[in-house]
């Protein structure tokens, strides 16, 4: 997607700036190669520096509700110090290096509802303004996307994913934000927990995978949270049965005790000490791999347990998202 729009700042006769992304799927900790073109005004411009900002739109938990935003995440100087002579055009190659903990926008090419962009800044005698925002795709590497299959072949079903502004206690989380991937349980598992949360925490090494699980009430006792963690390297990804691997994390996180007063830990209260973890010890048995099993449950993963509605719905709201912003750019530039 590309959008073209006048630096207003620079008012009238300004240049203009046309970010161009690559129509292919990158991944977390992978890298994004593009161009910015720039094209002259009705005068000469020093073009001091050409900046690119991954931005990501999230959820803030406060007392009132819930309030969204754009946050920043990362910035990348990838020009800058020439003349931009009135009329000329000059295009400037770049490539980046995404963040290990950026999150995953599409899962088997279906949208998860995440909106992640690209924004370019000129800083143009000293001036600065932003020029356009480009949407950003991340598909999951090759462990993400196992233990997600896993899912999917368990039987559980992809009801929604979002971002949440704020720290996961415990964790070695970098970014100010982190993904949560909501799954509805299978039906094993859907007399004991109403919906699993499942946050991927990525390094170069390997991914944390933080589980939440919505837990069911008993005759006696309410329902509550329960929390687990468990640690996988990258190289494991083609080496473990991930079925088993995944279902023995979720049979531990439904047998998981806690404090049935309300006083456990909360995973997403930045404030709050983290659950203990709990490791796996690799999962040593041998089984087909996740190679041989791209069939009917991961892609009813992908889709979601309402069929194909999920993604015509995030598709909207990923749109609306980067039309609002591209808007309010417009309207900031007039000032």
């Amino acid at each position: 997607m590309v959008f073209k729009r006048l630096l207003g700042s620079l008012g009238v006769g300004g240049p203009t700036v046309d970010t161009v992304l690559p129509d292919w799927t990158t991944a977390p900790g992978g890298t994004v190669s593009g161009r910015v073109h720039l094209k002259g005004g009705s005068g000469d411009f020093e073009i001091e520096h050409i900046t690119l900002e991954l931005v990501a739109h999230v959820e803030a938990e406060q007392d009132d509700g819930e309030s969204h935003g754009t946050v920043a995440f990362d910035r990348f100087v990838v020009g800058g110090g020439f003349r931009l002579v009135a009329g000329a055009e000059h295009s400037v190659p770049f490539t980046v290096t995404l963040p290990w903990e950026t999150p995953i926008t599409e899962l088997y090419g279906q949208p998860l509802g995440i909106a992640l962009g690209v924004r370019t800044e000129l800083s143009v005698a000293g001036a600065r303004d932003k020029g356009d925002l480009d949407q950003l795709a991340v598909g999951p590497l090759p462990v993400q996307e196992a233990i997600l299959e896993a899912f999917g072949q368990l039987g559980f079903g992809f009801t929604s994913a979002d971002l949440e502004y704020g720290h996961i206690g415990g964790t070695g989380q970098r970014l100010p934000f982190y993904q949560e991937i909501e799954l509805a349980p299978s039906p094993q598992y859907a007399h004991a927990v109403k919906e699993i949360e499942l946050t991927f925490l990525t390094t170069p090494d390997g991914t944390e995978v933080v589980l939440e699980a919505d837990k069911r009430g008993g005759t006696f006792s309410g329902g509550h949270d329960a929390l687990a963690r468990f640690t996988v390297a990258h190289a494991d990804a083609g080496r473990q049965d991930w079925n088993a691997v995944v279902d023995g994390w979720v049979r531990e996180l439904v047998d998981h005790h806690v404090d049935h007063h309300g006083d456990h830990h909360s995973a997403h209260d930045p404030h709050a000490s983290y659950d203990p973890s709990y490791g796996h010890d690799g999962g040593h048995r041998s089984g087909p791999g996740v190679g041989t099993a791209v069939a009917v449950g991961a892609a009813g993963l992908a889709v979601g347990v309402v069929g194909g509605m999920v993604a015509a719905e995030v598709v909207d709201e990923v749109g609306d998202f980067f039309e609002d912003e591209d808007e309010s750019d417009d309207e900031g530039g007039e000032d």
